[in-house]
């Protein structure tokens, strides 16, 4: 008799039913192998189908616990029995959401528009834990080590010097970053604590379960970016903190890391700026060749060797860059040079490492800049930066 193949379109909204299912059809082909020469297939199928909705989910695991180990010697290979191929494929559904309801259209954007008004609502008005007492603040010290915080980046424009001098600057914006998580140095490495900081809003659908929980607890919406910085015990921060680009001052030095622009697998001309092979004179599918990478003496290719590979898509950090200019009212840096990463992408900005400019930071705002106990202006520029509401010539009286 040939067997029937019966495709089943188990398309139900209920996880639990479409489990429920599969294990009906799984332990129909085990223990119904009699009855399916003599009775209809699909009969059956429905028949336990039916009463697989209504039993217990348990009930279900132990039948077909004792259906394996009833079956399990007659088969005369692993997973073959009676001449065909059992395979059971479970088709399990993850739902990344953090609701259980299966909402329509209308609903999911009018949820999406409540939630953006109430998190700013709840941001603006600082709630929880910002109620709360806030930890006490020390003095700067040298050696001491802040935290860093997550900006976007905007594109390049020039600025000039008031000596005429034109500058290449990057500007990065900071966007709701905020102080997610501390940990002590006992249960970070033992050596140092740490401070998880979260860069830009973004919509809480989507997120796992886990990291809405911690961010009801904060008070805060969910990140796109989260970042670990290692600070010193005098630079720790309460949770739910906001930073600012005011936490950076003009004529200061910052490392910045972000992931460069990724062009895929290339070769070595490109990759490493190889000349090539020569175009013609006998030259045969060699033109973009490296050509030797070894020699025969060595027998060996070393560790190193400029190949081709990957260009791109990695994490580079930028050393010793100077901010020429702070926008504090749009929480704007100005920072001299190009960066690694396209535009809009999220960075990492520190304060420096070089030893060199470690002069240039002294009693920074520490350990952050507070907006509610310091008021600035909207703009911070460089001693040596030409600012466009002086006048760019100077006429002396004679």
């Amino acid at each position: 008799m040939d067997r029937k193949v019966i495709e089943m379109n188990r398309d139900l909204e209920d996880s639990i039913i479409q489990l429920e299912m599969e294990r009906a059809t799984f332990y129909l082909r085990f223990q119904n192998v009699q009855e399916m020469k003599e009775e209809d297939l699909g009969a059956i199928m429905a028949q336990l189908i039916a009463e697989a909705l209504e039993r217990d989910q348990q009930e279900i695991t132990r039948q077909l616990d004792e259906v394996h180990m009833n079956y399990e010697g007659k088969t005369n290979c692993q997973g073959r029995f009676m001449g065909m191929w059992l395979v059971t494929v479970r088709h399990i559904i993850y739902n990344s959401t953090w609701w259980d309801e299966h909402l329509s259209e209308e609903n999911v954007e009018f949820l999406k528009k409540l939630s953006t008004e109430e998190y700013k609502a709840q941001t603006a008005s600082k709630l929880c834990p910002l109620k709360d007492e806030p930890w006490p603040l020390h003095p700067w010290e040298p050696g001491s080590k802040r935290v860093g915080i997550i900006a976007v980046k905007l594109g390049m424009m020039p600025l000039w010097t008031k000596q005429g001098k034109k500058i290449p600057v990057t500007m990065l914006q900071v966007q709701d970053c905020h102080v997610i998580k501390y940990i002590p140095k006992e249960e970070f490495d033992g050596k140092t604590p740490s401070l998880t900081v979260g860069g830009k809003n973004v919509s809480e659908f989507h997120r796992s379960s886990s990291v809405m929980e911690m961010n009801r607890e904060l008070g805060l919406p969910p990140k796109q970016k989260t970042s670990i910085f290692r600070v010193s015990p005098n630079a720790i921060i309460k949770p739910g903190t906001p930073l600012y680009a005011a936490h950076f001052r003009p004529g200061q030095y910052v490392d910045i890391t972000a992931k460069t622009i990724g062009k895929g697998f290339q070769g070595v001309m490109k990759r490493w700026g190889f000349s090539g092979q020569p175009a013609s004179h006998g030259q045969t599918k060699t033109h973009r060749r490296p050509g030797s990478i070894s020699s025969s003496g060595v027998a060996k290719v070393f560790k190193g060797k400029k190949m081709p590979g990957q260009l791109g898509n990695f994490y580079r950090t930028a050393k010793g860059l100077k901010i020429w200019q702070v926008n504090v009212k749009h929480n704007i840096l100005y920072v001299h040079g190009s960066i690694p990463g396209h535009r809009n992408c999220l960075v990492k900005v520190t304060d420096t490492v070089l030893p060199a400019y470690q002069d240039n930071l002294k009693n920074p705002p520490f350990p952050t800049f507070f907006a509610d106990t310091e008021e600035l202006p909207d703009e911070l520029y460089d001693e040596e930066l030409f600012q466009f509401t002086e006048p760019s010539i100077a006429l002396s009286e004679s």
